[in-house]
C-alpha cells in the first residue's frame, strides 16, 4: 500500500504560487558555548541524523502520479543527502539583527525544492556577541501535528546533556514505478470511492485556479492598457510579491503579567491586546484614517485540547477563533476588556486550555503547534478575516541544543494571498518573542510595527502600575 498524500494535505501543495510559498519557519538564538566542543554546525548535524528516524516523513519525497489519475505519494528518498538540507551560513561583521533578518526575509521568500524532502535547516554564525541562530523551514504539506511534528520539537533537551537515542539504521525502501503507481491508482479508485473523489476533487480546483490565474492576468493586462490603476487594498491585505520582511522582537513575560494582575484576563488577553494597540499606533504613523476602520478581524487559532495531551495528535486540538481587535479604541485597558470579552464564550465551553498546559507537551512544541497554526488559517482563508495572529505557550525554563543554551524562538509564519502581514507569538523562558513576516512591497514600513507594538505593551505596564498604586490589593488572578 502507497502512503498517499492525504487531500487536506495536498491543498497546501496545489494553492502555493511564487508569490506564497506556504512553509513555515522559526530563528532561533543560541549561546554555543565554550571550550573544546562548542555547539557549531558539525554538531548540529549530527544531532539532526540522531533524531530523523523520530520524524520518516522528513526523508520523504513527493511522487506524481502518472496521468493524475490519483493523488501524489509520498516515498522514501534514495538519494537522501543531510548536508542539502543542513546548510551552512555567516553574516558579515558586526552581525547585527537587521543582517540576520534580511538573510532570513531571503531564505523563506523562497520556495522548497519539490523533487526533494520539503524542509532545510540554516546554521547562521556571526552573530554579535558570538551567538549561532538556526533557521528552520520546513513545509504545510510536512507537519501536520498527527502523522509528523516539527524537527525542531525534536531538536532540543530539558539539559545541557542531550538524550541517549538508539542508532538509525534506516535504509530507503525502493520507490514505485510508474507502471506501479498506475496500478495502484486504479485499484483504489474502484475499492475505495473516497481515493477516486479526491482525485476529483483535487482535478477541479487545480482548473478553479488556472482559470482564475487566467483572469487576474487579463484583468491586469487590461486595466495597464487602459491606464487604469488596481484596487490598492489596506495596509493589512493587499496583493504580494515574491519577497518578504521579517521582524523580530522581544519581551518580557513578567510585564503581561503584571498587566494581567492589575486588570484580569489572561496573557493571550494581554498579547493580543498589545497587538491591537500596535496596529493603532503604526496605522496612525501612516496617516490611516481609523473613522472607517474601528476593528481588524483577526483569526487566532486556540487549542481545544480536553484529553490527556499526546504529542502523536496536535493537529487535532487547534481550532480557529476570531476576534475583532479594537484598533479604533484609545483606552489601552478597554482595548484589554474587549478583547477579554472576546474569549470568554470559548473558554465557557470547558475546551479551552491553560497556558501551563500547553506549555508541557513533550519537547519544544511551539514549532508544530505554530505550524498547525498556519495550516488553521490557510483553511479559514475564505471566512473574510484581515490578519492571522498566532500565539503558543512555552516552557518558562532553558533548552539546549547539542549543550548550547537556547536564548530565544522567534516564529516566521507565512503569508497567505491577500494578506500581506501576520504576526505570531511564542513565550519561552521568561519572554515572549513576536516575528512578523510582510509583504516587502505592500508593507514597507514592517520595523515600524515592531516599534508600535513595543509601545503599545508599555502603555499597558504603564497604566497598569497606575492602577495598581490606586488599589494595591489587585486582582483574581487567572490561568495565562
Amino acid at each position: 500500500m502507497v502512503d498517499r498524500v492525504r487531500r487536506r494535505d495536498l491543498t497546501f501543495l496545489t494553492e502555493e504560487t511564487k508569490e506564497t510559498p506556504l512553509h513555515n519557519a522559526t530563528i532561533e538564538i543560541f549561546e554555543p558555548g565554550e571550550g573544546a566542543d562548542p555547539f557549531d554546525y558539525r554538531r548540529l548535524v549530527g544531532l539532526i541524523a540522531e533524531r530523523l528516524a523520530f520524524v520518516p516523513r522528513y526523508r520523504q519525497r513527493l511522487v506524481t502520479v502518472p496521468g493524475h489519475l490519483a493523488n501524489p505519494v509520498w516515498v522514501d528518498d534514495e538519494g537522501f543527502d543531510l548536508s542539502f538540507h543542513v546548510r551552512r551560513s555567516a553574516l558579515p561583521g558586526p552581525g547585527s539583527t537587521h543582517q540576520l533578518l534580511d538573510l532570513v526575509a531571503r531564505i523563506v521568500s523562497r520556495p522548497l525544492d519539490r523533487t526533494r524532502p520539503l524542509w532545510e535547516i540554516y546554521f547562521i554564525e556571526g552573530l554579535e556577541r558570538g551567538r549561532v541562530a538556526v533557521l528552520y523551514k520546513t513545509h504545510q504539506a510536512l507537519v501536520d501535528g498527527i502523522h509528523t511534528v516539527d524537527l525542531g520539537q525534536l531538536l532540543l533537551d530539558p539539559s545541557p546533556e542531550p538524550r541517549e537515542l538508539d542508532a538509525d539504521e534506516w535504509e530507503p525502501r525502493n520507490a514505485p514505478n510508474p507502471a506501479r503507481l498506475i496500478a495502484g491508482a486504479l485499484e483504489e479508485s474502484v475499492t475505495s470511492p473516497e481515493v477516486l473523489l479526491d482525485t476529483v476533487r483535487t482535478r477541479g480546483r487545480a482548473l478553479a485556479r488556472m482559470a482564475d490565474q487566467g483572469g487576474r492576468r487579463t484583468r491586469s493586462f487590461l486595466n495597464a492598457v487602459a491606464g487604469r490603476r488596481g484596487n490598492h487594498g489596506t495596509p493589512i491585505n493587499g496583493g504580494l510579491s515574491q519577497q518578504r520582511r521579517i521582524v523580530t522582537l522581544e519581551t518580557r513575560l513578567d510585564d503581561y503579567r503584571a498587566v494581567r494582575a492589575a486588570h484580569g484576563g489572561t496573557v493571550n488577553d494581554v498579547i493580543l491586546a498589545t497587538i491591537a494597540g500596535g496596529l493603532r499606533a503604526w496605522l496612525m504613523t501612516r496617516a490611516e484614517s481609523l473613522g472607517g476602520m474601528r476593528q481588524v478581524r483577526a483569526l487566532v487559532p486556540v487549542s481545544v485540547i480536553d484529553e490527556e495531551l499526546e504529542a502523536t495528535s496536535l493537529g487535532s486540538q487547534i481550532a480557529a477563533h476570531f476576534v475583532d481587535l479594537p484598533i479604533g479604541e484609545a483606552s489601552p485597558v478597554v482595548r484589554l476588556h474587549q478583547v477579554s470579552y472576546s474569549f470568554q464564550a470559548h473558554k465557557e465551553t470547558g475546551r479551552s486550555v491553560a497556558a501551563n498546559r500547553l506549555a508541557g507537551v513533550a519537547g519544544f512544541a511551539p514549532t508544530t503547534f505554530h505550524a498547525i497554526g498556519s495550516r488553521v488559517a490557510a483553511q479559514e482563508l475564505r471566512r473574510g478575516y484581515q490578519i492571522s495572529v498566532t500565539n503558543v505557550p512555552g516552557p518558562q525554563s532553558p533548552l539546549y541544543a547539542a549543550g548550547a543554551r537556547m536564548l530565544g524562538s522567534y516564529p516566521v509564519p507565512p503569508l497567505l494571498p491577500g494578506h500581506p502581514l501576520t504576526i505570531a507569538v511564542t513565550s519561552y523562558d521568561g519572554g515572549v518573542f513576536y516575528g512578523i513576516t510582510a509583504d516587502r512591497d505592500w508593507v514597507p514600513d514592517a520595523d515600524l510595527l515592531g516599534v508600535c507594538l513595543r509601545e503599545a505593551l508599555d502603555e499597558l505596564v504603564d497604566v497598569s502600575s497606575a492602577s495598581r498604586e490606586r488599589a494595591p490589593r489587585g486582582r483574581r488572578r487567572t490561568d495565562d
